[in-house]
């Protein structure tokens, strides 16, 4: 959690019934009113990129296949073939892959890149709305600086290939997350990922409470429960009102930003990313959920995940964690090394995430490092299905398997060449492609993106 100059808020402003509303209730003449699902569309292009084949490499596919030798064969943004051997074109651009790997681009389904920017100063602190303790009428996406140095750094390093950018855990409703992919742009619309859900930020626990204990409330667990839950009691009776106008036109309700977005939860179009460290305090979340009518996607951090791994299974919610990062406060306290090993053997969704800009370049040793507790406590992991922490099972949070997560034909060409064994803290990326596109090439200076910031000022005069 990340949060500093927080504005003081009575008790009474944390319910969003009262909240302001924007929008009118005037229709147009003989058209039917409805709320704009997708007001900042992407302007994303691909970038170009030759057809290329790979030989002789090792293959993580993403979804726990392995082939060793083989080959993996990309044009038009998508893969083509993977196999033992492909049938490439002739003149096909050919890369010998011989003591090398592939897998698919890494993944990170919890970052804060853009909204957290580097150099991390003060002006620069734009991930957390805290101003009252639901806001989920804020975007993730009105905050993201394309210019930040870190999503080069995640690309190079770390083979980093999509993000979903958060916003902050200081609030209980913190607001939608955006997925994007790691490409130069000039604008956050240039890099969102065409056609990906958005995510709603939710938290629990230590965060909201230690943030506005002393601002008015909530103080407690019991307090953050009781004000998520009149929200989505708000957020229900929101709904009801636009499906009755859908159906039966009439006075079109007034447009709340705070409720678009809850809405869209309870339809099922936006995905919910669930901060939350303890077992207990998931176990509750998934209960209200049940109460309010909508699915946890992913819980976050969740730390805990290992106690309650089956019940994570039975309702079908993904566990984005650490390898070994806890003990920083209380609710962090009551970790273990095996916290991935142990969700994973009991069948649930495990993944590896982030949530710092350093620790984005190197998921593929956290990986090692989760993979190889597991291995001490008897648990056998192979790399293959190690990868799916970084592949498959992260695509499948954000709503995004059907087009990347794994090297399947017909998907999108995100695919990272690493010049030895991923799991190795002497790997790193050789070459990254996003749809297919060359975006990193270890081998050529001119291919490592650099920002607008990182080329400096020049000229004279003041700065202000």
């Amino acid at each position: 959690m990340r949060g500093r100059g927080l504005t003081a808020a009575v008790f009474g402003a944390l319910v969003v019934a009262g909240c302001a509303t924007t929008g009118t209730s005037d229709k147009d003449e003989g058209e039917r009113i409805g709320i704009p699902e997708n007001p900042f569309p992407s302007t994303y292009q691909r970038y170009g990129g030759a057809p290329v084949v790979i030989t002789g490499v090792t293959i993580l596919d993403g979804e726990g296949g392995r082939i060793d030798n083989g080959q993996i064969w990309f044009a038009d943004g998508k893969i083509q073939a993977v196999g033992q051997t492909v049938a490439a074109p002739a003149g096909t651009q050919t890369i010998d892959g011989t003591g090398k790997y592939v897998t698919p681009g890494v993944i990170d389904i919890h970052s804060h890149l853009g909204d957290y920017p580097s150099p991390g100063v003060a002006a620069h602190d734009d991930g957390n709305e805290a101003t009252a303790p639901a806001r989920p009428e804020v975007w993730a996406e009105h905050s993201v600086w394309p210019q930040d140095p870190g999503f080069s750094r995640a690309l190079a390093n770390g083979g980093i290939t999509t993000l979903q950018i958060l916003p902050g855990s200081a609030n209980l409703f913190g607001g939608r997350s955006v997925i994007l992919k790691n490409v130069p742009a000039r604008t956050v619309q240039g890099m969102k990922f065409p056609g990906a859900p958005y995510g709603l930020k939710m938290a629990c626990g230590e965060n909201p409470k230690r943030v506005y204990g002393e601002k008015g409330g909530p103080s407690t667990r019991m307090g953050n429960i009781a004000v998520t839950r009149q929200t989505w009691i708000n957020a229900k009776a929101y709904k009801r009102k636009w499906d009755e106008y859908e159906k039966n036109g009439g006075e079109a309700p007034e447009q709340d930003l705070a409720m678009d977005t809850l809405k869209g939860v309870l339809e099922g179009k936006i995905l919910v990313q669930n901060h939350c460290y303890r077992a207990d305090e998931m176990a509750q979340m998934i209960d209200l959920s049940k109460e309010a009518g909508y699915q946890i996607s992913a819980f976050h951090h969740a730390v805990e995940s290992y106690k309650i791994a089956d019940l994570l299974r039975a309702n079908g919610i993904c566990s984005a964690m650490w390898a070994d990062w806890y003990g920083f406060k209380m609710e962090a306290y009551d970790a273990i090394p095996e916290n991935i090993a142990f969700v994973d053997r009991a069948g649930a969704c495990a993944i590896v995430h982030s949530d710092d800009p350093n620790g984005i370049q190197r998921l593929n040793q956290e990986a090692a490092k989760a993979m190889a507790a597991g291995k001490r406590a008897g648990i056998p992991i192979t790399e293959e299905h190690a990868w799916t922490w970084l592949g498959i099972n992260p695509a499948k949070a954000i709503g995004m398997a059907d087009r990347i997560g794994s090297l399947k034909a017909g998907k999108n060409a995100d695919v990272v060449l690493w010049n030895g064994n991923p799991f190795s803290t002497y790997t790193r990326p050789e070459r990254v492609w996003i749809d297919g596109a060359l975006m990193y090439d270890a081998n050529n200076p001119r291919l490592r993106p650099v920002s607008d910031f990182e080329l400096g000022q020049t000229g004279e005069g003041d700065v202000k």
